[in-house]
C-alpha cells in the first residue's frame, strides 16, 4: 500500500507587490532583483494569516480529488509562520473546512517542509495507520520579513498549497528521502522568541529572517541534486524515467544549476518563482498545483519534488502521478 496524491489545490493572497514598488521601500532595483534571482513580483497577505491561506488551498485541493472534509483521517500543515503558537495551525484548518474526523498538527522543516510532511504521510498510509490525509505547505514570510534588508526582503512571498493524498494498492509515492544538518542551521535562521522573562527582567522579542545567501546557495546546489540522485538509486529509477523535477522555488540561478548537475534539459525543471518568489514550504506544492490545473500532468508520470530549507533540512520524494 502507498499514497497517491489525488487531488491539488492552491491559494496566494490577490496583493501583488512588483520589484518596482519594493524599490520604493529598499535600495533596491528590478534588473538587481531579476538578475540575481529570477523574481518579478511576489504576493503579500494584508489581513490574512497562514490558516486562512492553508485551509483556501486545503479547500481547492479537496474539490479537485472529489473528497469531502468528513473524508480526511490526518492534516499534517507544513510551515514556518503559524498564527499561533497554538493551537497549531492544522487544526486551525481543520475548524475552517470542517474535517471532523482528522488529527492534526505542524510540520517545521522550512521550505523542505511540504516533502518532509508527504514523507510522514506515505509513513502513516504505509503502516495502515490512516488511509486519506490532506498535506499542506503554507506560509506568511512576510510578518517574519525584515523590510529594510535587501538581501532578504526581495526574496519572500506569501502563500499555500495542498495536496489530498489516499491509498493506493498500484501507483503514488516510490520512495522519499529525508536529512537534515543542525550543525550550519543558523546560517538561515529566524528567532522565534528572545529569552526573557522575570527573572533577567527582560521582554521576550521576536526576530526577522537571517541568512548567508552564500552558504545557502552553495548548500542548495550540492545538496538537492545529491538527494535527487538518491532517491532514484534507491528505488532503481533511471533519470531519465522522470517528466518533471519539481523543485523548491528559491532562486532562478539554483535550480538552473540543480538541473545542470542533473545533465537534464531545463525544461524539465518547471519554475514559477517570477510570479510568486520564495513563499517557503508552499512553493511546491503551488507549483504541483500549477502543473496539474495546465493539464501537464498525466496518470502514470514519474515527478520528483524535491527542497531544501532552514535547518538545515532537505527532502526528495520519488512518485507516479
Amino acid at each position: 500500500m502507498t499514497g497517491r496524491i489525488i487531488g491539488t489545490g492552491s491559494y496566494v493572497p490577490e496583493r501583488i507587490v512588483t520589484n518596482e514598488e519594493l524599490a520604493g521601500v529598499v535600495e533596491t532595483s528590478d534588473e538587481w532583483i531579476v538578475t540575481r534571482t529570477g523574481i518579478h513580483e511576489r504576493r503579500i497577505a494584508e489581513t490574512e494569516g497562514t490558516s486562512v491561506l492553508a485551509s483556501r488551498a486545503a479547500e481547492r485541493a479537496l474539490e479537485d480529488a472529489k473528497v469531502s472534509a468528513e473524508e480526511i483521517d490526518f492534516i499534517l500543515l507544513a510551515t514556518s509562520s503559524p498564527d499561533h503558537c497554538f493551537p497549531n495551525g492544522a487544526c486551525e484548518v481543520q475548524a475552517a473546512i470542517g474535517a471532523v474526523h482528522a488529527m492534526a498538527f505542524d510540520i517545521s522543516a522550512a521550505c523542505s517542509g511540504f516533502e518532509i510532511a508527504l514523507s510522514t504521510a506515505q509513513a502513516f498510509i504505509q503502516a495502515g495507520v490512516y488511509r486519506t490525509g490532506l498535506i499542506i505547505g503554507a506560509d506568511c514570510l512576510s510578518k517574519l520579513t525584515d523590510w529594510s534588508d535587501r538581501a532578504t526582503c526581495v526574496l519572500f512571498g506569501d502563500g499555500a498549497g495542498a495536496a489530498v493524498i489516499q491509498a493506493d494498492e498500484e501507483a503514488g509515492i516510490i520512495h522519499t528521502v529525508m536529512g537534515s544538518d543542525g550543525a550550519r542551521g543558523m546560517v538561515l535562521s529566524c528567532l522565534a522568541r528572545s529569552e526573557g522573562n522575570f527573572l533577567n527582567g527582560k521582554t521576550p522579542e521576536l526576530g526577522y529572517i537571517y541568512m548567508n545567501g552564500q552558504e545557502v546557495f552553495k548548500f542548495a546546489v550540492k545538496k538537492v541534486p545529491e538527494c535527487i540522485h538518491q532517491v532514484l538509486s534507491e528505488s532503481k529509477t533511471d533519470i531519465e524515467e522522470i517528466k518533471y523535477f519539481v523543485l523548491h522555488q528559491a532562486n532562478y540561478r539554483i535550480c538552473e544549476a540543480v538541473a545542470k548537475r542533473l545533465k537534464q534539459p531545463f525544461d524539465k525543471v518547471p519554475m514559477n518563482i517570477d510570479k510568486y518568489g520564495n513563499t517557503s514550504g508552499a512553493t511546491v506544492p503551488i507549483l504541483l498545483d500549477q502543473l496539474n490545473r495546465e493539464g501537464k500532468l498525466t496518470r502514470g508520470d514519474k515527478l520528483v519534488l524535491a527542497g531544501f530549507g532552514g535547518g538545515l533540512t532537505w527532502g526528495a520524494v520519488l512518485l507516479t502521478w
